[in-house]
């Protein structure tokens, strides 16, 4: 029943996590959209929580909650990937490196890193994996959070 839950939860939160997505793609717009989608993993733990049967226990909330919360950062993730493939080949890999601030691209270069693998296919598959490795992280923890918070406040 904690899986039917998650998988409930997640896949609502993903269809969430498509449309900030979309909208990101606004100029401006994605100065918003990452907040509501910290909220949007505590609100699908919670979800996830509120869907498990009673007596709901705050172990039980949190795994659900990060459960789904990793549910919906991997099909948010993927398509966020492919919204920066698609941006990439319509801008051109350059285009999108002249975004990195000079500041970080000289301590790169100080660092010993060729700044530009960040232009090229291989630099937004080092780029994406990493974000999305995080993203992923980060999920499962919020999820939780929701879950647990949920499930202690609810647990009938």
């Amino acid at each position: 029943m904690t899986m039917q839950a998650s998988l409930k939860a997640g896949a609502i939160g993903a269809g969430a996590a498509v449309i900030l997505a979309l909208i990101g793609l606004i100029p401006c717009a994605g100065c918003f959209t990452w907040i509501l989608g910290l909220l949007l993993y505590v609100g699908v733990g919670a979800l996830a929580a509120y869907w498990l049967p009673p007596v709901r226990t705050a172990g039980g909330g949190a795994g659900a909650g990060a459960l789904a919360g990793v549910i919906a950062a991997i099909i948010g993730g993927i398509v966020n990937m492919i919204i920066a493939a698609i941006r990439v080949a319509i801008a051109g890999p350059h285009a999108m490196a002249t975004q990195i601030p000079p500041d970080v691209m000289r301590q790169l270069m100080e660092a010993g890193i060729d700044p530009s693998i960040f232009a090229g296919r291989g630099g937004a598959l080092i780029g994406g994996s990493i974000c999305c490795g995080v993203g992923l992280v980060v999920a499962a923890v919020l999820g939780a959070i929701g879950g647990l918070i949920f499930a202690a406040a609810k647990p009938e």
